[in-house]
């Protein structure tokens, strides 16, 4: 299906104009609430600057990359000091228009539905910002697998924290509130 400006993958551009979804913005990013949250805390940080993925990126957007990142880490401190955060992205984004997310590691969300929602967050399939923009320094792009990727999503439920197995997310879900995710923050 072609993607066009009415399609649901284009409604991150819309958000960035929603004053609902607006926690903060500056003539290079803007900082919105997801609007189906997947932790207590989930935001997204994206550029003004239109692009459309991160497999658009080259070296000339590291400095830009490297603001997103910032702004994230400078959001999250803000949102919350106990918790743990993490800052990356989806390596196959099913929004259109460059974002990276800020999630919060309790996962406390009733929008946290299914496998594919927990394994786009838990596995690899969820690249951190630093090594995003680690693999452009090294590489000039960033190319994953797409196949590898969409398998990562396919994956058994498995706690982020200890990785025991569960079959179902409610399952899933009841476990890891025994876990303390506030610990320090990735550096």
């Amino acid at each position: 299906m072609a993607k066009n400006s009415g399609h649901w993958s284009q409604g991150l551009l819309a958000s960035m104009n929603d004053t609902n979804a607006v926690v903060d913005s500056d003539d290079t990013v803007v900082i919105i609430k997801d609007k189906y949250p997947k932790a207590l805390f989930h935001f997204l940080v994206m550029p003004r600057q239109k692009i459309p993925y991160l497999k658009s990126v080259t070296t000339n957007d590291l400095a830009l990359l490297e603001y997103i990142q910032k702004k994230g880490e400078e959001i999250a401190q803000r949102a919350n000091t106990e918790l743990k955060f993490r800052f990356g992205y989806h390596a196959v984004p099913s929004m259109s228009h460059l974002h990276m997310h800020v999630i919060s590691q309790d996962f406390n969300s009733p929008c946290l539905k299914t496998k594919k929602h927990w394994n786009s967050f838990t596995t690899e399939y969820f690249v951190d910002s630093k090594d995003v923009i680690q693999q452009i320094k090294l590489k000039g792009i960033f190319s994953p697998d797409i196949h590898e990727m969409n398998e990562l999503l396919k994956r058994d439920l498995r706690c982020h924290v200890c990785n025991k197995g569960f079959s179902t997310i409610s399952s899933l879900k009841a476990h890891i509130v025994m876990h303390d995710v506030t610990v320090l923050r990735d550096s």
